[in-house]
């Protein structure tokens, strides 16, 4: 049984530790470098309470994988400049089509990044799809994050493929944060999520298959308007629009679909 003094201790040293990283969060957040466009869609994102459920800190090395129109690099490339390591999981060429769909940054991103070496500069990138396996080395990651990809991975049939390598790239009991659309429970799952939900049991089983145990959830992106049966599937509702101006009222005030996060640990 620890000594009430070294319990005393440890919890003296937390506090302060959890209270600098949501600080520094915080910061990274009201950066003023962040695309207006991006910010704007912060009410439906919860930046400061998905990195501090996922527990990201200023010394953690993280990995994003498919960073797409760069909404959480521009949060977290400034946030671990100074302490910690962020790898962007960019697509991979070769991989499948929608690996190549995230191999590369929009030229006005990539320009914004070039203007502010002192926040984007220590970016590492690295290539991530169908037989690129190499997100980041083996076993060096403290997180690994996917938003909204595990629907993709369905739909091109190698989600095992991407879930083992992200095992391999997480430490010892390091952490994977996954978001995607959630299906509702009573319909029968696709395989491929061609409409671009997926059940939370459904994904949870899969991902407990390759190796991780989940170990928390957030219903901080939950949605009840979105009753995701929608003409175009998810990319019916903002911010894709996939209708154009077709019921685009309806939809903007739906907003964005409705979404879980899940938290597993690495084990094996």
């Amino acid at each position: 049984m620890r000594p009430i003094a070294s319990i005393v201790l440890s919890l003296a040293v937390a506090v302060p530790a959890v209270a600098a990283g949501r600080q520094a969060i915080d910061r990274a957040v009201a950066s003023p470098l962040r695309d207006a466009r991006l910010v704007a869609r912060d009410p439906a994102r919860h930046p400061r309470e998905l990195l501090s459920f996922y527990g990201v800190t200023p010394r953690s090395t993280v990995v994003e994988i498919w960073p797409g129109g760069g909404y959480w690099t521009q949060i977290l490339a400034p946030m671990l400049y100074d302490h910690g390591t962020y790898y962007a999981a960019m697509g991979a060429k070769g991989g499948t089509r929608v690996d190549a769909e995230f191999a590369t940054l929009s030229p006005a991103l990539a320009a914004s990044f070039s203007a502010a070496p002192d926040s984007y500069g220590h970016i590492r990138y690295t290539s991530f799809g169908h037989g690129f396996p190499d997100l980041a080395p083996a076993n060096s990651a403290d997180v690994v994050l996917t938003f909204r990809n595990l629907h993709n991975w369905m739909g091109d049939g190698d989600a095992p493929e991407m879930l083992a390598a992200i095992h391999r790239a997480l430490k010892p009991g390091g952490i994977l944060g996954v978001e995607d659309h959630r299906a509702r429970p009573v319909r029968p799952q696709d395989p491929t999520a061609a409409n671009g939900y997926i059940r939370q049991d459904y994904a949870i089983a899969t991902i407990e298959r390759a190796g991780f145990k989940l170990v928390g959830t957030s219903e901080i992106a939950a949605n009840p308007k979105d009753t995701t049966d929608w003409p175009g599937g998810v990319w019916t509702l903002p911010p894709t629009y996939r209708l154009g101006e077709t019921d685009r009222a309806r939809y903007a005030a739906i907003g964005e679909a409705d979404s879980f996060e899940l938290k597993f640990r690495k084990t094996g």
